[in-house]
């Protein structure tokens, strides 16, 4: 076959491809199932044999990366995902997110706000997070402010230089092997998780809605504007959605719940909605509590769930909105190939009648220990065959 052909070959797959998740997008029923992985490109790295460590540490050895992640493992999506750009963090001298001694990448429990800094932070959020916050979780940041500004511009160029090449790359394995175009634009994150995690601590957070109940509500609301700005950009669309992942919710009672996280949580998927931005959720660990709450967001919902029960949550969401999720990825590091495609069939027959479903599993592969290759290869070639309408 020349590569003429070839091209042409990849580029009808690739629309096809697309094609699957735009039906999804506008409700319609796909000829198949479609199917994405997620996985970061530290799994890619070591599946590939290359020294984690360094890897991350190559920006000119991703696009390389981007590659095997494409031809390897029968996603319809390019499965390689950068959740962290190590040379960014090393630039500012993070303290919230370090490398191990394995070369993966972690987030400790660190505090960036102290508890009588919630009237200061509320009254100008953009400034306490300037002022006070960043030089507490970046060492290199905590200087005066003619050097800080340096770093934020190094900082700053290097994030946009490497993004600018992730994307080429993908664009370019997209066009070569026939996938479908990446679904996401950008991150935001829930007011209520943008406090717990880089201001207050996960500890600090739990303490705070006890002794400080109306700062905290005041702190979320404060901050939600921050949450929309981040959440939408030029080519938001529907197809290119804003990535939500979801944190303290389940740790959290039900009332307390109702009364910290639902109300800026809901006001910022509306707001993404407005602005034309789709929205991709990942609903981390169990939201069985919480799935009639999920229901009253706008319809068309991309939602990855972690755990519950798949019956449960076709019944409760799956008709207004979009199921991905709950594949164990537990069992495709320990599971012979024939029970993870079992599992795989057991979770398409339920999920998929009506639509709103792409197949996916229910955490992003982070080690090569978190799931074999193998069966990676085997359940999703399993579903493209069989998740057929």
């Amino acid at each position: 076959m020349t590569d003429l052909t070839m091209d042409s070959t990849a580029l009808i797959q690739a629309a096809e491809k697309n094609q699957l998740f735009q039906d999804i997008d506008e409700g319609k029923t796909p000829k198949r199932v479609p199917v994405y992985t997620w996985m970061d490109i530290t799994y890619i790295m070591q599946y590939a044999g290359v020294d984690l460590k360094k890897a991350q540490w190559d920006v000119s050895g991703f696009r390389d990366m981007i590659e095997v992640g494409a031809k390897s493992f029968a996603s319809d999506i390019n499965p390689a995902t950068f959740t962290r750009l190590y040379p960014v963090y090393n630039i500012l001298g993070a303290k919230n997110f370090i490398m191990s001694s394995s070369g993966q990448i972690q987030h400790p429990e660190i505090t960036g706000m102290q508890p009588e800094e919630y009237d200061e932070m509320i009254a100008d959020p953009y400034k306490f997070m300037h002022d006070k916050i960043f030089p507490r979780l970046y060492t290199n940041l905590d200087v005066s402010p003619a050097k800080r500004s340096m770093v934020f511009a190094k900082a700053q160029k290097a994030f946009f230089d490497i993004m600018g090449q992730i994307a080429a790359a993908d664009a370019e394995m997209n066009a070569k092997y026939g996938l479908a175009d990446s679904r996401v634009a950008c991150q935001s994150i829930a007011p209520f998780d943008q406090i717990a995690d880089q201001f207050r601590s996960f500890s600090g957070i739990s303490a705070d809605i006890r002794r400080h109940p109306e700062k905290v509500l005041a702190a979320c609301e404060a901050v939600l504007p921050m949450m929309l700005k981040a959440g939408v950009k030029p080519h938001s669309s529907a197809s290119k959605k804003t990535f939500i992942p979801l944190h303290m919710a389940p740790y959290m009672r039900e009332k307390d719940f109702e009364k910290f996280y639902w109300p800026t949580f809901k006001k910022l998927v509306e707001g993404l909605r407005a602005a034309g931005a789709g929205v991709l959720l990942f609903v981390e660990h169990d939201w069985t509590r919480f799935l009639d709450y999920l229901n009253e967001l706008p319809k068309g919902i991309h939602m990855m769930f972690e755990y519950g029960d798949p019956k449960i949550i076709k019944e409760k969401v799956g008709k207004k909105h979009i199921i991905s999720g709950l594949y164990p990825l537990t069992l495709l590091a320990q599971g012979t190939k024939q029970e993870c495609i079992d599992k795989a069939k057991e979770l398409v027959d339920i999920l998929a009648p009506g639509g709103n479903y792409i197949f996916s599993f229910d955490k992003v592969a982070l080690n090569i220990k978190d799931a074999k290759p193998e069966n990676i290869i085997a359940v999703n070639e399993f579903v493209r065959e069989y998740g057929v309408y």
